[in-house]
C-alpha cells in the first residue's frame, strides 16, 4: 500500500481530531482552535521583535556613559562604544601603512587623466590590507591643500560620475570637483557596486543574483568582518596617508547614499576626521531589516541607532543632507541566477531625518556641540535639484573645514577625461576580487584562532575538570554567537490534544507559552504501556526545513527524509516529543531571522529559549526520566543538535544528522556546488562564528555527553571527506577524555534522510532502553 500525500495526511489528522473526544493530557488545559500553529508561531516571533525594536531606542542609552565635563572626558567615556561599532562592522584587521598613494598608469595612460585651471585628476590606488587595495581619483589642486577630503558617492556611482569625467550625475551633485575647485586635495574612491556579474564562479557553473555587495558581505560575515568595515577600512587607509603629512590641513568625510553611511561610520570611528558630511542616509534604523542584507549589522539597534553613531562624532562637526536617493532592489532573478535576499533602498525623508535629528539632541546637549551640527533639505519636495550637494551644504562644508568664508558652490566646467572610452568594470571588478580573495583567505588563520580560542582552554585531565573549563565559553556562544533572549516571561499553561492513536502509544500536540505571542508547540507520543511510577527515557525528534511535527511522528506516513522516526522510536517504547522550530514560511522566517539580527538575536536564539521550556515542562511529567532526555535532528534540525544541546546541558544526548560538516568551509567557499554562497537561505550566516565556533567547537561544548553523526554518502548537504575532517576532532577530543564510546559517527549508502540503523542503537545504549529483539 502506497503512503498517504502528505497534504491527504495532515488533512485526516487535523479532521480526526474531534473523532478522538478531544481529549488533553492529563493535568493540562485542553487546546483548541484549527489556527496552523507553525505560522502563528513564525508571526508571533515577528511581532515580539517589532515591539523589541522598539524598545531598543530607549533601551540602548543603558549602554552609554556620556561625560559632558570636557571634550576629553566625553572622547573617553564613549571609546568603548566606539570599538564595539568597530567590531559589529568588521574593522578589525590592522591596516597596512600608506607612505604614499600609487600612481596607476602605464606606458600607454598615464595616471594624469585631466587637467583643469584649478587641479589635476589622476587615477591612485593605497593599501589597506594584505592584498586589498583602495582605488579611485586623486584630485590634486593647484597650490596648497586648504583641506584633505574623502568624496565618497555611492556604490552605483564611479568615480568618475562624481568628479564629472563621465555621463551619470547631474553638474551640481559632482561635490568631488567643487571641493577640488574650493582649494580641497580630494580622494574619490571606488566602491563596491549593486551589480551582479561576477557574483558567480562559471568554473563550477554557479551564479547567483546577489549583488556584489550582498556577495562579498556574506562570506565577510562570517569571518567577522563586513563589506562596510571593508570599505570604512579603505577610507580610513586615505585618512592615514592624510595624516601623516608634516602641517596636515584638515580632514573631513563627505559621502552619498551608500557612501554617506561610510562617511557616517568613518566620522564616528576615527576622531582625526574633523568634520563629516552625511546625505542622503541618515536617518532612523527600525527598518533595517527591510533594507539590502549588505547593511545588516549585528546587534546594531541593541547599542546604536544613527543618533547614537553621531554622537561618536561630536564634539567634532557633522553635516546633514536630506536628499533624494532612487529605491534599488537586487538584480532579479533569472534562469541561472537566483537566490538574493529581498531588501529596498531608498534614502530617508526629510520627517524621518529631523526624528533622528531630534533623538540626537536628546543625547547630547546643544551647549556641549563644540563643532556645528547641521542639516540641510531641499525647499519643497517637488524641487529641480534634490541633491548632492546643496549649495549650502557645500558652503557650509568648506566654511566649517577650512574656517575660510569665501568658499563657493559655483561650478566650473567640468574636467575632460583624456583616457577617451574609460571601462571603470576592470576596476570594479579588481577590487571584487581582492576583497573575495581576502576573505576567501581567512579560512585557515580561523582555524588557528579557534584553536586558540576553545582548544587551547579545554582542560582534558578528567571529566570534571572538562566542564568547568567549558562553562565561559558555552557562555560566550550563547551570548554572542547565538543571541541570548531575557529568560521567558510567561508561564508555561500547558495545553494539550490528542492527536493520535496507535496500538502502541498516544499522541498530543503540546502549546507552551513564553513570552507575549512566543510559544513552543509539537507533538508528544506517549507509550501505552507505562507502568505506575515508571519514568522512561525521553527522545526529542526534529524534523527539518520547512518541516513540522508530523512529518516526524505520522504513523501513517513515512514522509521522504524522515521515515518516520518519531514513531518507530515510540513503537520502541521511547517517549518521544516532535517540537515545531520556526523555520517554515520560506521568506516570511528569513526575514524575521533577518529583523532579530539587528538586536543581536537570531532564530536560534527562540529555539533555545522553546527547548528550554520543553524540556522544563518534560521533567515535570510523572513518566519522564529528567536524566535521559535526548536530542536527534535531521538537516536543518541537525544543526539544532549543534547548537541547542552545546547550550542546554540537560540534553544528555545529541545526534545530528544530514548536516554536521566543515561549516565554515560550507558557509564561504566559493569552489563548491553546495556552498550557501549560491543558495537562496541567507539566514545562514552567523557573525564571526569562523573565528569561534566550527561544528567540532560546537561538539566539544555537548562533551562529555554522547554525540553521533549520521551521514550519508550521497548526502549533498557535504562532503564525506569534510565531514570526516571535522569529526576527527571530536573523535580525538573523546578519546583525550577517555570516553572513545561515547561518540560514534555512521557513514551509509544513502542521501539525505534517517537511516537509523546506527542511531538507534546509539540511542538504546546510553539511554539503557532495551532494544526489541
Amino acid at each position: 500500500m502506497k503512503p498517504l500525500p502528505r497534504a491527504l495526511a495532515l488533512f485526516i489528522t487535523l479532521v480526526c481530531v474531534p473523532c478522538l473526544h478531544a481529549q488533553a493530557l492529563p493535568g493540562t488545559e485542553l487546546l483548541e482552535g484549527k489556527e496552523d500553529l507553525a505560522a502563528k508561531m513564525v508571526a508571533g516571533i515577528d511581532k515580539y521583535l517589532s515591539r523589541e525594536i522598539q524598545k531598543a531606542a530607549k533601551d540602548r542609552r543603558k549602554l552609554w556613559n556620556y561625560d559632558f565635563a570636557s571634550p576629553e572626558a566625553y572622547v573617553n567615556s564613549v571609546n568603548p562604544n566606539r570599538e564595539r561599532l568597530k567590531k559589529v562592522i568588521g574593522v578589525i584587521d590592522q591596516r597596512l601603512p600608506v607612505k604614499g598613494l600609487e600612481f596607476t598608469g602605464t606606458t600607454g595612460q598615464p595616471a594624469l587623466i585631466a587637467v583643469t585651471p584649478e587641479y589635476k585628476v589622476y587615477t591612485v590606488r593605497w593599501p589597506v590590507l594584505p592584498g586589498v587595495h583602495g582605488e579611485g581619483l586623486l584630485l590634486q589642486p593647484k597650490g596648497k591643500p586648504v583641506a584633505d577630503v574623502i568624496a565618497i558617492p555611492d556604490a552605483d556611482w564611479t568615480p568618475e560620475m562624481l568628479v564629472g569625467l563621465a555621463p551619470g550625475v547631474t553638474p551640481q551633485a559632482q561635490f568631488a570637483r567643487v571641493l577640488a575647485e574650493n582649494g580641497c586635495r580630494v580622494v574619490v574612491p571606488t566602491l563596491i557596486n549593486r551589480d551582479d556579474t561576477w557574483s558567480a564562479n562559471p568554473i563550477i557553473g554557479r551564479a547567483t543574483n546577489q549583488t556584489h555587495r550582498e556577495f562579498i558581505y556574506r562570506m565577510s560575515f562570517e569571518m567577522g568582518r563586513h563589506v562596510i568595515g571593508y570599505e570604512v577600512q579603505k577610507v580610513l587607509a586615505v585618512v592615514d596617508w592624510f595624516a601623516a603629512h608634516k602641517d596636515a590641513p584638515p580632514i573631513g568625510v563627505m559621502g552619498y547614499g551608500e557612501g554617506g553611511m561610510l562617511a557616517l561610520y568613518s566620522g564616528a570611528i576615527d576622531t582625526r576626521i574633523k568634520l563629516t558630511a552625511v546625505s542622503g542616509y541618515f536617518g532612523p534604523r527600525d527598518n533595517l531589516w527591510q533594507e539590502p542584507i549588505y547593511r545588516n549589522v549585528w546587534g546594531l539597534l541593541r547599542e546604536f541607532g544613527d543618533s547614537e553613531i553621531l554622537s561618536l562624532i561630536v564634539p567634532r562637526g557633522f553635516i546633514g543632507e536630506v536628499s533624494r536617493f532612487r529605491v534599488t532592489e537586487s538584480p532579479p532573478a533569472r534562469p541561472g541566477r537566483g537566490g538574493a535576499a529581498p531588501g529596498v533602498l531608498s534614502a530617508p525623508s526629510m520627517k524621518e531625518t529631523l526624528a533622528e535629528m531630534g533623538q540626537f539632541m536628546k543625547l547630547v546637549p546643544k551647549s556641549f556641540q563644540r563643532g556645528p551640527v547641521q542639516y540641510y533639505y531641499p525647499k519643497s519636495d517637488d524641487a529641480a535639484f534634490q541633491g548632492p550637494g546643496f549649495a549650502l551644504t557645500i558652503q557650509s562644508f568648506l566654511r566649517d573645514l577650512t574656517g575660510s568664508a569665501r568658499a563657493t558652490a559655483h561650478q566650473h566646467e567640468p574636467p575632460k577625461d583624456v583616457r577617451g572610452k574609460f571601462d571603470p568594470n576592470r576596476r570594479q571588478k579588481r577590487q571584487f576580487d581582492e576583497l573575495t580573495d581576502y576573505t576567501q583567505k581567512l579560512l585557515p588563520d580561523a582555524a588557528r584562532r579557534r584553536d586558540q580560542f576553545i582548544w587551547k582552554k579545554l582542560d582534558t585531565s578528567s571529566v570534571e575538570n572538562y566542564e568547568k573549563s567549558t562553562d565561559k565559553l558555552r557562555d560566550y556562544f550563547w551570548e554572542e554567537i547565538i543571541g541570548k533572549l531575557p529568560a521567558p516571561t510567561m508561564p508555561m499553561n500547558p495545553r494539550t490534544r490528542l492527536i493520535y492513536e496507535t496500538p502502541k502509544w498516544k499522541g498530543y500536540e503540546v502549546v507552551l507559552d513564553l513570552y507575549d505571542d512566543v510559544f513552543s508547540y509539537g507533538i508528544l507520543l506517549v507509550p501505552n504501556d507505562l507502568k505506575p511510577g515508571e519514568r522512561r527515557p525521553v527522545v526529542v525528534c526534529q524534523h527539518g526545513l520547512e518541516g513540522r511535527p508530523t512529518d516526524v511522528v505520522n504513523p501513517n506516513e513515512k514522509t521522504r527524509y524522515y521515515n518516520s522516526f518519531g514513531a518507530q522510536l515510540a513503537n520502541r517504547g521511547f517517549i518521544v516529543f516532535a517540537p515545531q522550530n520556526p523555520y517554515i514560511g520560506q521568506n516570511a522566517f528569513r526575514q524575521v531571522a533577518r529583523k532579530a539580527n539587528t538586536l543581536k538575536l537570531n532564530m536560534y536564539s527562540f529555539i533555545v529559549r522553546q527547548h528550554e521550556r520543553i524540556l522544563q515542562w518534560l521533567t515535570s511529567l510523572p513518566f519522564v526520566d529528567s536524566a535521559r532526555i535526548a536530542y536527534y535532528g535531521l538537516s536543518y534540525g541537525g544543526k539544532v543538535a549543534m547548537r541547542i544541546p552545546a547550550i542546554l546541558r540537560q540534553y544528555c544526548l545529541s545526534i545530528c544528522s544530514g548536516d554536521f560538516n566543515e561549516w565554515i568551509w560550507k558557509n564561504i567557499t566559493m569552489d563548491w556546488m553546495g556552498s550557501y554562497m549560491f543558495t537562496g537561505e541567507y539566514e545562514m550566516y552567523e557573525f564571526d562564528l569562523g573565528n569561534t565556533f566550527n561544528y567540532a567547537e560546537m561538539a566539544a561544548l555537548i562533551a562529555p555527553r554522547p554525540f553521533m553523526v549520521e551521514r550519508g554518502h550521497d548526502d549533498g548537504v557535504g562532503l564525506d571527506e569534510y565531514v570526516a575532517f571535522e569529526y576527527a576532532k571530536v573523535r580525538r577530543l573523546y578519546s583525550r577524555l577517555r570516553l572513545p564510546d561515547r561518540t560514534a559517527i555512521e557513514f551509509f549508502p544513502g542521501g539525505h534522510e534517517i537511516n537509523s540503523r546506527e542511531t538507534f542503537a546509539f540511542l538504546h545504549r546510553h539511554l539503557k532502553w532495551p532494544a526489541p529483539k
